[in-house]
């Protein structure tokens, strides 16, 4: 990247200004994308430990398999899944609060006794199924910031601070040159002008 600038004291002052809030800001950034690394693990370990443990469930029930045919599968469903935004280094991710089920009444006497267990097995089944899904849609989010992130680090480290400091050192440079020309100026003028007025003397 090119840093535009001219050569004189005002842009050497906003160049200085731009380097220092770049400066200031890279531990920051760095700090932030260290702590989304590290959350977007954790995130992808929890939603594979819920879908391990949604697989384990479903494997555990696997004798009822023959009973399920009995089962109304419309007798329950997801009325509402409840959420809040937790911000995690900075950045806002979906928690889930808790689901909402609606279950359909049905007669106790006229149902198979494993009715009651067959609800609760399957509200278990579905929350461990969510919340890996949210789990997942985190870690995205996180992971899509943290990428974010390493860009702006990548920036400000790599092309923004060396061009401003290289630009600043071009600007010294150059006011430094120009002093030492207008020295040397003024002292040949000065020893022209003791020359002068040593001859209008004689």
């Amino acid at each position: 990247m090119a840093v535009k600038f001219q050569y004189n004291k005002t842009s050497l002052t906003n160049l200085g200004k731009q380097l220092k809030v770049r400066q200031n800001a890279l531990p920051t950034l760095k700090s932030k994308e260290s702590a989304l690394r590290a959350s977007v693990q954790t995130a992808k370990a929890e939603s594979e430990r819920l879908l391990k443990e949604l697989d384990e469930a479903i494997s555990e029930y696997g004798y009822l398999a023959r009973l399920w045919g009995e089962f109304d599968a419309g007798m329950i469903e997801v009325k509402d899944v409840e959420l809040k935004t937790v911000k995690v280094a900075g950045v806002r991710t979906p928690e889930l609060v808790k689901v909402d089920y609606e279950v359909k009444p049905f007669d106790k006497f006229a149902k198979p006794m494993w009715y009651a267990d067959g609800v609760a097995i399957l509200q278990k089944l579905a929350q461990l199924g969510i919340e890996s899904e949210i789990y997942t849609e985190k870690s995205r989010i996180l992971e899509f910031n943290r990428k974010k992130t390493t860009q702006k680090v990548n920036l400000y480290e790599k092309v923004q601070i060396p061009g401003y400091l290289e630009a600043i050192r071009k600007i010294k440079r150059f006011m430094e040159d120009e002093e030492n020309l207008s020295k040397a100026s003024q002292k040949i003028v000065k020893t022209r002008h003791a020359q002068e007025e040593e001859e209008e003397s004689l």
